[in-house]
């Protein structure tokens, strides 16, 4: 799939911001900021590992560039770069909520650097995202600084249901549906909002480039909870059956367990269980969210979701070539492996 014409261009001009933006912070946070974004090892040489799919600040550039033409993207960078930013923020606070110890095959931040300061480093690139908004002199940075600071406080109103979750006996579908709206689905339908706010776009074409992300992002989740049980960690760059283990209530997990299923018992005897689980617990656990329907729920919801994502770009005004490309991007999204 070919993204932009100018793809290299985006991609680097995108890094270029965060990278002016990271090295505005103090020596030392910017020293972790670096080896997050995988830009330098943990000493601080610089290494060529993985930073990860930027998958948020491409949608916040092909969504500029449907509503405005071949190069409106270049006038989404800051808008990109943010959207990065608070996607980073967010993933460095996870790992340590989450005690996770891999992300992209790297140990991460709070392991490296102990919590407190992986802590601070998030927060400072939550404030940095409003910084590049409001620096980047387009006409639409109060429209756009709102939708973002909107979106950060879904983002943390789904974080909170999601570790709630986890002490909780049962939890409805439906819940879990709305912690990953917010907690996922909002960040991306800020992403290809604020592409088409900065890529001059009318409130009408914001609104169904909203939806699409919105709706990508929830399909995206159900994705990525597939991954969190099944994925191979050579490639998720995070350890086998990571969500089981920390019995987070994903969206197959739920399904599974509200399935009615004569096995759904089990999987909520083994989730409602103290200490950590073994081994073979969690892959009894794996087993039992797929015999209880919990994959196939997951698989088929996010198919749909893309389906209705891409229905959403039917909004008159959009460049054909934009719009194929996101919705080659988005069926992408969907059959990943990462």
């Amino acid at each position: 799939m070919t993204v932009l014409t100018d793809h290299t261009a985006a991609r680097e001009a995108v890094d270029a911001g965060l990278r002016a933006a990271a090295a505005r912070l103090p020596a030392p946070a910017a020293h972790i900021a670096a080896y997050h974004f995988g830009w330098t090892d943990a000493s601080g040489s610089p290494v060529q590992a993985n930073s990860g799919k930027a998958l948020r600040p491409l949608l916040t550039l092909l969504a500029a560039k449907a509503v405005g033409g071949e190069d409106a993207w270049r006038q989404a960078v800051p808008a990109a770069v943010a959207v990065e930013m608070v996607h980073n923020f967010s993933l460095i606070h996870d790992d340590i909520i989450d005690r996770d110890s891999l992300r992209r095959h790297r140990p991460t931040a709070w392991k490296v650097y102990g919590v407190n300061d992986a802590i601070l480093v998030g927060d400072a690139l939550h404030a940095l995202a409003f910084e590049v908004i409001a620096e980047s002199g387009c006409d639409r940075v109060p429209a756009g600084t709102s939708l973002l600071a909107q979106t950060v406080r879904a983002l943390i109103e789904g974080q909170l249901a999601d570790t709630r979750f986890e002490t909780r006996e049962q939890v409805e579908l439906a819940e879990c549906v709305a912690m990953s709206e917010a907690k996922t689905a909002s960040l991306m339908g800020c992403a290809t909002a604020l592409g088409a706010l900065f890529g001059g776009g009318t409130a009408q074409q914001v609104d169904a480039l909203r939806d699409f992300g919105f709706r990508l992002g929830l399909a995206f989740q159900h994705v990525d909870d597939l991954l969190g049980i099944w994925g191979d960690p050579a490639v998720t760059g995070k350890a086998v059956y990571s969500d089981l283990r920390n019995r987070k209530k994903s969206l197959p997990v739920t399904a599974a367990l509200g399935s009615g299923h004569p096995d759904a018992p089990e999987l909520a005897a083994i989730y409602n269980a103290t200490g950590q689980l073994t081994e073979a617990e969690l892959r009894r656990a794996a087993d039992l969210v797929e015999a209880c329907g919990g994959r196939q729920a997951s698989r088929r919801a996010a198919e749909m979701l893309t389906e209705a994502a891409t229905d959403s770009l039917g909004v008159e005004g959009l460049r054909a070539e934009a719009v194929e490309e996101l919705t080659d991007l988005a069926a992408s999204t969907v059959h990943r492996a990462n």
